[in-house]
């Protein structure tokens, strides 16, 4: 009886632990399905949602095609096309001035007066040598006439008329030498009027009435007062001889038109030409010294004033224009990123040239009917597809007016005027 009892119980005991097991083992069955079914759902879902994801969207435009004048920079400063130091030609006390400081004064203009009196005298003395030569060549004439007369008779000889000639002949030579005398002392008499010889503007005097002034010539004379010429004026400038061979080679007669800009001005308001260029360059700076005129009828520009200037690096052309925002860089070269017939982005390198108003010229690399990259330039991929919304070229607010470091290429350009 008892065997019987503690035989059940065994077998009670073994059911209760091989439970437990069973429930284990359906649990991680359980699970592992699971977690199987769900990665299935998982990476049947995926390949559906990758397929569906479209090409990435990018603005594209067309480069404009607009008429363009290139220029090359210099900077220099504006010189006087005249100027004239005022120097007395005689001496003697300074006893009028009639000009204001800085006043423009016209050619001709009396400028200062020197006591005449002395020179005046001078020529009332050189005046009665003329008189008195005059009537030596007179007695000389008759004396001649009288003994002419005799010949006949041969009451003078040969040597006397010879004499009398030779004293008529020197006779005669004393009374041009008389009035050279006075055409000197003439002169001397004007030139104690100071007169300027050109028109333009008067600097300050040097020299006060009462003030004894020196004659003479060039520096020994004393200097009085300058006049500068100002209407044209000059603008020299200095330009490289990288720039110097670039105009010469160009071959076009018209490259001489210049603009210049004040440094307080933002646009190129004086416009003239180069009218000369030196004869050699400087070896040690490798540089060649220009010049320009420019009409200065108000007389606004002064000698000295400094400025910008652009020289015109050939006529009038057309060019391509992009925004200067759409111009990338690999490595050493610049690029444009370009949307195919079939919207598949490809990598044109170009070649550049100045900004204007924010749009970059390109010199070489792209066609008129090219569509570029204008916005979006990340999201493309060379040689992926992309969705193209086409607009126009237009300049970007980033944009700047840096300039391409591929000099002596124009630094600079400007749109035509239109025609």
């Amino acid at each position: 009886m008892n065997m019987t009892v503690q035989s059940d119980f065994s077998r009670a005991i073994d059911r209760a632990r091989r439970r437990p097991n069973r429930v284990g083992v359906a649990i991680i069955l359980g699970t592992t399905a699971l977690i199987a079914i769900g990665a299935a759902k998982l990476a049947g879902s995926a390949a559906p949602a990758q397929a569906a994801l479209p090409p990435p969207g990018v603005t594209v435009a067309v480069p404009l095609v607009r008429q363009v004048n290139e220029w090359d920079d210099y900077i220099g400063r504006f010189a006087p096309s005249k100027s004239v130091e005022i120097r007395p030609r005689v001496s003697g006390a300074l006893t009028g001035i009639f000009f204001t400081d800085g006043e423009i004064v016209r050619q001709g203009q009396l400028l200062f007066r020197i006591d005449a009196r002395p020179f005046a005298a001078a020529l009332a003395e050189a005046k009665a040598r003329e008189s008195s030569a005059l009537s030596s060549v007179q007695l000389a004439h008759s004396a001649l006439a009288r003994a002419t007369r005799l010949i006949a008779d041969e009451a003078v000889s040969a040597e006397e008329i010879d004499t009398l000639r030779a004293a008529l002949r020197a006779a005669e030579a004393a009374v041009g030498a008389a009035r050279a005398q006075v055409t000197a002392r003439a002169l001397d008499v004007e030139f104690t009027e100071v007169r300027s010889p050109i028109t333009g503007r008067i600097s300050d005097r040097r020299a006060d009435i009462g003030n004894l002034v020196a004659g003479g010539e060039a520096n020994s004379a004393t200097l009085l007062t300058t006049v500068y010429a100002l209407d044209p004026i000059y603008f020299s400038f200095d330009g490289s001889e990288a720039l110097y061979l670039k105009a010469h080679r160009g071959g076009d007669a018209t490259n001489d038109r210049v603009e210049i800009q004040l440094q307080d001005e933002t646009g190129y308001r004086w416009k003239g030409r180069v009218d000369f260029s030196d004869n050699r360059i400087d070896p040690g700076a490798g540089t060649i010294r220009g010049r320009a005129i420019i009409a200065n009828p108000g007389y606004f520009l002064t000698p000295g004033m400094f400025g910008n200037m652009r020289l015109a690096s050939g006529p009038t052309r057309s060019a391509l224009l992009v925004p200067d925002s759409a111009i990338g860089t690999d490595q050493a070269r610049k690029t444009v990123q370009v949307v195919g017939a079939d919207n598949i982005v490809a990598i044109h390198p170009v070649v550049l040239g100045p900004v204007i108003e924010g749009l970059r010229i390109v010199r070489s690399g792209l066609k008129p009917t090219d569509r570029v990259i204008v916005q979006g330039m990340q999201n493309a991929i060379p040689g992926a597809p992309v969705t193209p919304k086409t607009t126009t070229a237009a300049a970007s607010a980033d944009d700047t007016m840096t300039l391409d470091s591929t000099a002596p290429i124009a630094a600079q350009a400007t749109f035509a005027a239109a025609r």
